[in-house]
Parts: structure tokens; sequence; C-alpha cells
């Protein structure tokens, strides 16, 4: 016993014990490392695996930089972030200013690019150009667009200069004729493409022409572009570069250690999310730890300079901030928000906040603040330059500083703490309320928050110790170490992909905003997978994410199909149904196994009992169409329509199952055995159709294909026993033949997959060996994948590439096989 517990230790501590020898066993290379995570706004990561090998970003991919450096006696060493560029416009684009170009539909003569031709009878429009009415100065719908745009320069001595673009899709532009940039596709967000120098070398300074032909292929339309040089940065400074010599991914804790020549300095980002304390979850502040020791037992003297960007609190970088510095209950307090301000004016996939203030806060009794621009804020940390005194500071791209002084160590420890928060001041615009976050419910201000965070540092870091410790033990247990490495990965993502408010009728709601695949909030079929987390840790917050769509069905007097909503609009406007379509069966099997969930999760369907009617009218849509669905729409939308979907067909029995189950809870058996009765009919008639020689088929009748049926999961999960465990048996055994490196494919029309389905159907094999074979290349693309975003839940099996999405929720659905082995307990 002595020895197994041995061994369980070691585990922990990433050793296993082969034929008596210690081995080191691998480390998960996350695709990208949580600093800093609350919502869909404030949520700042490491997309390298060094610290400091890489500005740190916004999941977006949008730079919301960190910089951390320390002082050893007289030596610098940078440990946190880069230096991110900064631009300064030659040519303005259309977010900086209101110009026009001349511009036709018409393909034009042979040279129009070039600066003799003569464009005057084309039209004049401003840009942006584009086909969304409410965005555009000059409304686009053709399929080619000419543009040509003159100006002058103040100088034509310019090194470094970019193109700034944003376009949808195809585009060609010329700079003076020169062709410099060609590509397909679009790109929804500025990018900036270096210019050749000797293309520079050629501009004038009278009537240079920027030149585009841009064509549209299908979806949107969008053109504007500018030219920028990069703006001049501190030179002569010596900064090297801390050696990184570990990193450790807890569930709310990111632990970097440096090597800095005869010291160590250790830097942990704690983002608190402990999820059965809602108040604590909900306080958007996250801690940086800094930590030096003495390596050679000799005394050093230390100093700590952090530097935030502004533009963490922007949506672009044109926008302007105002930057206030003060101290307030023993902090140094900086606070950044626009001066426009635009609470909860703008919906979008790809946005950042621009209203609500961001604050970096440090003990008063030993550090300096001020603000700077980027290119100053170093200044007084490494030649002693005087530091700005001003208390409020109006501009773009200025940086909020700190400077703390660690003291002489010798052989003790230093540390400072320092943290990071955003007040969004409104959250959410739900059906025409505008909410707070759920930590501003007793109306305490930000400043009294930041202090009340501060006292209980200690105490909270202790929990978040004690809690991540065991959630890892509880996952290796479950499923192996590769499992609880996946899940300790995803943990802080799937969190930070919601928002805590309270409606205005006082019920909960943690609302999701669907990352980088449409940016719609309060999805159903986003809550759906990503559901297992919040059941196995708190069931309030599934009843946050379910509360919404009740609402809209049964009260807000704007939805009355049989069947639920798809969403309730674009993340943070929550006021409606905004998809394109319906997933009538999908939604329908969703609400009510997750219902079901709820009530097995927490021994009674009280909650099930308020919904009662609207539960019963999804019911009995998914008994009269949801055996064999007609052509739509499942969760796996990307995959196109599909008629007689085999796995949609088991969401729908196992959702008539869960209502039965629901009824007997409340003590009605002729119901519950009314709906269970139909669901095993169903079962039975539903593995004679779908049966196709060793497996079964992705859909009824297409014979030769196949797919994953992560659905049926639920059958043992609540307990439901409906359909046969021969269907499971025979479709693990088959899944087992068809995986590829990195991971099975959904089914057999690609070879790409999702990795929560993955988990999903790893969690039905009934074998140990069985679960681990179909995780372990979940693991191994995790590892390898090249995509260095928040990780994504859709991938190619072939190569581990990112096919689509980042940074979403629904990895919470990792957690399902904790969640069954704590069900069966």
């Amino acid at each position: 016993m002595r020895l197994l517990q041995h061994i369980r230790i070691l585990c922990l501590s990433s050793f296993i014990i082969v034929s008596n020898i210690i081995v080191a066993q691998e480390k998960l290379r996350a695709p990208a490392y949580p600093l800093v995570t609350h919502n869909p706004n404030f949520s700042i990561w490491s997309t390298d695996s060094e610290l400091n090998g890489s500005p740190t970003q916004h999941w977006t991919e949008q730079d919301h930089s960190l910089l951390g450096i320390l002082k050893v006696d007289n030596k610098y060493y940078r440990f946190l972030g880069a230096e991110t560029k900064i631009y300064e416009s030659i040519l303005a684009a259309s977010d900086e200013i209101d110009y026009q170009a001349d511009y036709t539909e018409t393909e034009p003569e042979i040279g129009w690019e070039k600066t003799s031709y003569n464009s005057n009878n084309w039209k004049k429009g401003e840009a942006p150009f584009s086909d969304n009415i409410k965005e555009a100065k000059t409304l686009w719908k053709s399929n080619d667009l000419w543009y040509r745009r003159t100006f002058d320069l103040k100088n034509t001595d310019l090194k470094n200069l970019y193109l700034k673009l944003r376009h949808d899709d195809n585009v060609v532009v010329y700079l003076n004729g020169n062709k410099i940039y060609e590509t397909k596709g679009w790109q929804h967000r500025y990018k900036y493409l270096p210019i050749d120098q000797n293309i520079t070398r050629q501009l004038k300074l009278k009537d240079n022409v920027l030149a585009i032909h841009i064509k549209n292929t299908g979806g949107g339309q969008w053109l504007d572009a500018g030219l920028v040089t990069e703006a001049p940065t501190m030179q002569n400074v010596i900064i090297k570069k801390a050696k990184q010599t570990d990193i450790t991914l807890n569930a709310n804790q990111t632990i970097y250690t440096f090597d800095c020549d005869n010291v160590t300095l250790t830097a942990t980002f704690t983002s608190p999310l402990l999820l059965d304390d809602l108040k604590l979850m909900s306080r958007p502040i996250s801690y940086l730890s800094v930590k030096v020791t003495s390596k050679d037992k000799k005394e050093h003297r230390a100093k700590l300079y952090i530097g935030a960007s502004s533009n963490i609190a922007v949506y672009t970088p044109q926008q302007e901030v105002v930057v206030t510095k003060y101290t307030q209950n023993n902090l140094n307090i900086l606070k950044a928000g626009t001066v426009e301000q635009p609470v909860l004016q703008k919906k979008n996939d790809d946005m950042r906040i621009d209203w609500g203030y961001f604050y970096l806060s440090a003990p008063a009794s030993n550090s300096q603040h001020y603000i700077s621009t980027v290119n100053s804020s170093l200044l007084p940390f490494v030649l002693n330059n005087q530091i700005n005194t001003k208390t409020e500071v109006t501009g773009k791209n200025l940086v909020l500083n700190t400077i703390t002084d660690l003291g002489s160590f010798k052989t003790q420890e230093a540390e400072t703490v320092l943290m990071l928060g955003y007040d969004e001041i409104y959250s959410i615009n739900y059906f025409g309320s505008n909410l707070k976050p759920w930590f501003k419910k007793d109306d305490m201000s930000m400043n009294n928050t930041l202090a009340v965070a501060a006292n209980e540092y200690k105490n909270i870091i202790n929990r978040v110790e004690i809690f991540d410790k065991k959630i890892y033990e509880d996952c290796l247990a479950a499923g192996g170490k590769k499992y609880a490495d996946l899940c300790n990965l995803v943990y802080r993502q799937a969190i930070a992909a919601h928002t805590l408010v309270e409606s205005p009728e006082g019920e909960i709601l943690f609302l999701s905003k669907e990352n980088n695949s449409g940016g719609f909030i309060n999805t159903v079929d986003v809550t759906y997978p990503s559901a297992p987390l919040f059941l196995i840790y708190n069931p309030d917050l599934l009843k946050g994410m379910l509360n919404g769509i009740f609402y809209y069905s049964e009260k807000s007097g704007k939805w009355n199909k049989p069947y639920p909503t798809h969403d309730l609009g674009v993340y943070p406007i929550a006021t409606g149904h905004i998809y394109g379509e319906d997933m009538p069966v999908e939604e329908a099997g969703n609400m009510i196994i997750l219902t079901a969930a709820i009530a097995h999760q927490e021994g009674n369907a009280e909650y099930a009992k308020k919904h009662w009617e609207t539960l019963t009218t999804w019911a009995d849509y998914l008994t009269k169409e949801g055996f064999d669905p007609g052509n739509q729409l499942c969760t796996d939308d990307f995959a196109g329509h599909l008629t007689r979907n085999a796995n949609l067909s088991i969401k729908a029995i196992m959702g008539i199952a869960s209502y039965g189950k629901l009824a007997g809870m409340l003590g009605d058996e002729k119901v519950e055995k009314k709906y269970i009765s139909t669901a095993k009919k169903m079962a039975k008639d539903w593995k004679k159709i779908d049966r196709d020689s060793d497996h079964y088929s992705l859909a009824f009748g297409a014979k030769g294909t196949w797919s994953q049926k992560y659905n049926l999961v639920w059958d043992d999960i609540l307990n439901l026993n409906i359909f046969s465990k021969s269907i499971i048996n025979k479709e693990i055994k088959y899944y087992l033949t068809k995986q590829n490196k990195y991971g099975l494919p959904l089914d057999s029309r690609k070879t790409y997959t999702k990795s929560d389905w993955v988990i999903w159907t790893a969690t039905l094999a009934e074998n140990e060996a069985d679960f681990k074979a179909l995780i372990r290349p979940m693991w191994t693309y995790a590892n390898e994948t090249p995509d260095r975003v928040p990780i994504s839940d859709f991938h190619e099996t072939t190569n581990a590439k990112r096919i689509n999405f980042k940074g979403r929720s629904v990895v919470g659905g990792y957690f399902i096989k904790l969640l069954k082995v704590k069900a069966q307990k």
C-alpha cells in the first residue's frame, strides 16, 4: 500500500517508476498559456512556450501587452512579454480619419494602377467600402471594386513602411504602380504588411497613388487601407532576456521560473476561478506574484518593472484613452479607459472591450507608479529619468507603469504581488436591461474590491492550491496523466468564455460568448458540450446558462416555436435570436438533457418543475420529429445539413428519456413510463435501421459511412439504460481502427475532428485501455499543434492544424469523463 501511495505521489510530480528507476514524464506544451482569464473581454494569454518570447495577447490575437523586467544589482532581465510594435500613420485609414478615394465597379483600362492614370471620371466615395449598411461609408455590393487614393508626403525618408489593410475578399495592392501585396481570402482586422525598401524609395513628395483591386467571392465585403511606419523605440539599453527554466500549468495558476544569472525569479499568474464561490469567481482581478531568491547565497538588490498597455481597454489602438493614477487603501493604482466610453454599443466576435476601466495596482509601501508613452515607459527604470508626475494623461498607446523596490535579499525570499483588474461598469444588454457584472451586485466599488482582493490574497492562494491539487488528482484517477493534463489546460478557458450577471428577475445568468465562431451569446449547442465542468463543480452555473433560454421561450414574447432558440444574439447584446436558422432537434435535446443532468447532480427535479410546461412542449416535439430527423443542422453545423442524422437521433432519444426521468423524479410514474418506453422503442428501432456491418452509420440508410456517437454518453451518466451496450462496444472497437495521429475524425466525410466530442466518445469506452487510446492523440494534438492560440476544439487529425475556432467554452466538455466517474460513485 505504501509503495502504491509513493508511486501516486511521484505521478503527480510528473514522474513514473519503471523497474525502480525514476523517469521524468513529458510535460504538456500548451498551445497558449492563460495569464489573466475572467470573461471574453478580460482575457490575456502568452502564445509562446516562453513567457518572454512574444507580446502577450487577448484571445482574439491582438496584443494586450504586459511587460516585466527585473533589475538585479546593475543588470536587467526581461521575463514577461516583448515589445509591441507601435505604428505611426503616414496615410491614415478610416479608423483614424475620414477620407475619400476614387473608385469604380466597372473594369478600367490597362494601367489603372499607375500614377499617370487619370481617374477623374471614377466615382468618389468615403472609406470603408462594405456591404454592411451599418458600418459602410460607401456601400459596395458588386463583385469587383477598383480603388485609387492619391496622397502627398512631408518627406520621403521612410524606413520600415507597412501597408495597413483590412479586406474581404481577394485583393491585389499597388503602390505607385508596383505590386506590393496579393492574397486570396479575407481579413476582418487590420494587418500590417511590410513594404520592400526598394519600392519605398520610389515614393515622391507629391501625387503618390495607392491602388487596389478587390474581388468579392461570397459572404461579407470590406475594403480599407493606409500606410504606416514603425514608431522609434528606445535604443542602446541592454536588457537581457531571462532564461526560462520551467513552466507549470495548473487549473487556476500558470507558474514560470527564470534564471537571471545569480538570481532565480518565479512569476505566478493566478485567476482564482473557484466555481463554488461565485463572489470570488466573478471578481475580475488576477494576481501576478513575483518572487526572487539568491542562487549564490550572496546579497543582491532587486527592482521590478511591470508595464501594461492601455490597449487592454480599447477595441482598436487608434482610440484615445485616459489614464489616471492615485493611491488608495495602501495601493498605488493606475486606471485606463477610453475617452469615448461607448457602453454596450458594439457587438462582434473579433472584438475587444472599449468601455469600462482597466486597473493595475501594486502595494504603495514600496512602489512607484506613472503614466507614459510606449517609447518612454522604461526610461525611469533603466536610465533613472525623472518619473512623470502627472496624475492624468490622455492619448493613444499609453503605458501603465509600476516600479517596485524588492530591497536586498540573501537567504530570504523577496516577493511582491500586483493585481490586474477590469471594471466593465455594465457587462450585458439583456432584453433591453443593462446588467452590471455579478461582483457589483452589492454596489461595491472597484477600489474597495481591489482592497479586499489584496487583503484576501494569502487565503485565496491557499484555497487555489488546495483546489488545483484536488482537481488534478481527481482527473488523474479518472483518466490518467494525459487526461488530467488536458483538463488543467482548459479549465480557465472554459470559464472565461462566460460572463456572470444577475437578471432583472433575480436569476443567475452565466452567458457564454461563442468565441471565434460567430460571437453569439448564450448559444445552446455551445452550452451543451461545456456543461460537464459546471455540473461537477456548481450546477447553479449551468442553470445560469439555461435560464436565459427558458426566459426567451416563456416570458419574452419573442419566441413561440415548439423547440428552443439557438442563441440570444451576439455578445454582449442578448436581445433575441440572430443565427441564420434553427436547430430544432439539436437544441430541444440539449435543453432537456441538461435539465435532467442538473436534477441528477442535485438529487431533485425542482429546477425542471419550474419549467415543466416548456420542457413538455420540447419533449413532445422530439417524440414527433426527433427519431428520424429531417434535413437540418446539428451542433456540428460546419459540416453542413444532414438528413436522417443517426447521432442527432440519439440526442432526441436521450432527450425523451431524460424527460421521462424528470417526470419520475417529480413523482409522475405514468408520464415517466410513457416517455421511457417511447425512448426504449426508438433505441431498438435505431439499432436495426442504422446498423452497418461492424459499426453504425453516419445517417440512416447511408451504408459505408460512420460517425462518432458521442451523444450516447448520457445513457450511463444519467442512468437511463436506453441503448444496448453492444452498440457502444461495437462503435469503440470500430473507432480504434479509424484514428489518425492527432485523433479520431468526427465522421467519414472529412479527416477533421472536434476534440470535445472525441473525449465524449472516449468516455463511452468500458475499459481504461480503450479510453486512453482515444485520449492520447488529443494530448499529442494539444502538445504539437502549430497554432499558438487558446486551444481550438476544431482541428485536422492529420497535421494538428486548427481548422477554425479558438478560446471557446466547449472545452469544459473535457471533464465528461470525470463527471461520469463521479456519477457512478
